[in-house]
């Protein structure tokens, strides 16, 4: 019994710690909110403008959601770090711009990630289709083979998301510190003394993709505890 209560916390931490470290880092250097004179959005705009990325738009977002969408061309911050002048705002911000210059450049894993996003997105959809029909076509043929099949199938069609996520880590790395601490370094745009303090939270915006893969196969082991009843 204590076995399994120890292999319980340390499941739960395994897949919990990560994105609560991230949510801590990004909101401890939130603050204070006015430690420099430009928006997280006005410095994504400069950087693109000195990248020659004038085409790329700067836009607002959903709590939370900050990312580059290479469809619409456009580096979407969070409200906070869209108006904000934070540490964690112009450092989010940075490396956004960052993979704005990845696919810019064309370079191939951020181009395979987007193959992989796509691919996980309508295998999730298709997995949980797949999960409902089980019972269904279980009673119509009366035999657990094809039930099984869906199973396995949908079990793939979910897990693609946690893939996804964990392959994106190199990705997520190079937009850190191959490209949004280079751009801040050269332009000296933070105070010599948060530079460390930037390197934790371009670590925790790397880091935000395995948080999430964590998190999706929590949804799969979701998925088996109803199947079983």
């Amino acid at each position: 019994m204590i076995a399994l209560i120890i292999l319980a916390v340390v499941v739960l931490a395994v897949l919990y710690l990560p994105g609560l470290w991230v949510r801590h880092v990004m909101a401890k250097y939130s603050t204070p909110a006015d430690r420099y004179p430009g928006t997280g959005a006005e410095l994504a705009r400069h950087l693109l403008r000195r990248a020659q990325l004038d085409e790329v738009a700067v836009e607002m977002t959903d709590p939370g959601a900050d990312h580059y969408d290479p469809e619409a061309r456009a580096v979407r911050l969070s409200p906070d770090n869209y108006r904000g002048r934070s540490l964690t705002a112009v450092t989010v911000a940075a490396h956004e711009v960052g993979h704005a210059l990845q696919h810019a450049s064309g370079y191939p894993p951020f181009k395979a990630r987007g193959h992989l996003v796509r691919l996980a997105a309508g295998g999730q959809r298709l997995g949980a289709i797949m999960m409902f029909a089980i019972p269904v076509v279980t009673l119509l043929v009366r035999m657990p083979a094809p039930g099984l099949l869906l199973f396995l199938a949908g079990m793939l069609s979910m897990g693609l998301a946690a893939v996804v996520h964990l392959v994106t880590l190199p990705t997520e790395w190079d937009a850190s510190f191959g490209r949004a601490l280079p751009m801040l370094e050269r332009g000296r745009y933070l105070k010599p003394v948060d530079y460390p303090h930037a390197r934790r939270i371009l670590t925790a915006a790397a880091l935000t993709y395995v948080a999430q893969s964590l998190m999706s196969l929590l949804n799969i082991w979701a998925w088996l505890r109803m199947l079983r009843r």
